[in-house]
């Protein structure tokens, strides 16, 4: 086992920490499982606490400028409480559950450029580090598969995905962030649309699926995004394509609406639901943040039995990424990147 880093707060003689996950990419919603590996240092020290964070790669755009780094999302104390003595080598196993939001990294097998990772932090003796991070693979829930599937059958292909810092009002959206998945139009869509994104916004008994068209042609005013909302259930068992293509027809009749003032208002969306997203320091409507990858920048792979085109994250591998905001925030005060 290799400890990764010694504590520095805690000084030369202080415990190391290791934590290593379970393989595998976890669920939405599901059990992430793993063990914490301590080693005492040159003296006894009481383990005041073990904290797991789940972090996500942003880039927020502001009135500034452009920052980017880690938005820690959910915190987990898995132990605390003991005495670790001098040069003692421990496992701490433990078992935690996702949010049900927490975004989708790979589909199919294939990364889609969305970089999670988890950071432990060891309290000891009033003084507090923050260790490395490691990767965080996640798959889609079934019915998200279902329907990136039933897209995929119906001629959309892959673009890009990125994590936007943000809300989309009208939802019951519980996290800082949200996902998107873009997509290129179908042939029966590319006269309407130049591209359609796809949020998941899972809860318990089921999810929110937001999907969006672009602004082509200036048709849009007031600083809104026009979109449509769908409920889903986790077991729901339905024609998927013939349901998401209805999805997508109500969507590009919605924005055509909202562009050009029809006599009857807006067409009624699938369950009375529209919305509107607000990224934080921008008006409504506009596209900011996000950590994006894009089919240019690596090789594009078929999805399974989806027809939908992947493209593999470019610039970077997810590890290198998760390596690279470690290093960004190893000197942060506790507390900044984790609001929300």
């Amino acid at each position: 086992m290799v400890f990764k880093r010694l504590l520095g707060s805690l000084g030369v003689g202080g415990p190391t920490v290791d934590t290593v996950l379970d393989p595998g990419a976890a669920l939405p919603g599901g059990p992430l499982s793993g063990q914490v590996h301590l080693r005492g240092g040159s003296a006894d020290f009481d383990i005041e606490h073990i904290t797991l964070e789940l972090i996500a790669h942003v880039e927020v755009e502001h009135e500034e400028g452009e920052s980017e780094g880690g938005i820690v999302f959910e915190r987990f104390t898995v132990a605390g409480g003991f005495r670790l003595a001098e040069g003692e080598e421990r496992a701490v196993p433990f078992t935690v559950t996702l949010p049900w939001e927490t975004p989708v990294t790979e589909l199919y097998g294939q990364p889609l450029g969305i970089v999670l990772g988890v950071r432990t932090e060891l309290a000891v003796a009033g003084a507090k580090d923050k260790g490395d991070l490691d990767p965080l693979a996640v798959r889609p829930l079934p019915a998200q598969e279902a329907i990136l599937q039933a897209l995929g059958q119906l001629g959309f292909g892959f673009k890009s995905a990125d994590l936007e810092y943000g809300r989309i009002h009208g939802t019951g959206q519980t996290l800082p962030v949200y996902q998107e998945v873009e997509l290129t139009p179908a042939p029966q869509y590319a006269h309407a649309v130049n591209e359609i994104e796809v949020t998941f916004l899972a809860h318990p008994g089921g999810m929110e699926v937001v999907l969006e068209a672009d602004k082509r042609g200036g048709l849009f005013s007031g600083g809104h995004d026009a979109l449509t909302r769908f409920a889903v259930g986790h077991q729901d068992v339905r024609d998927w394509n013939t349901e998401v293509d209805g999805w997508v027809r109500q969507l590009v009749e919605h924005r055509a609406a909202y562009g050009a003032p029809a006599p009857h208002g807006h067409p009624a969306p699938y369950d009375g639901g529209y919305a509107h997203k607000d990224d934080y320091g921008h008006h409504h409507g506009e596209h900011h943040g996000g950590h994006h990858s894009g089919p240019g920048m690596g090789t594009a792979i078929a999805a399974g039995a989806a027809g939908l085109a992947v493209g593999v994250a470019g610039g970077m591998v997810a590890a290198e990424v998760v390596d690279e905001i470690g290093d960004a925030f190893e000197d942060e005060d506790e507390g900044e990147g984790d609001e929300g």
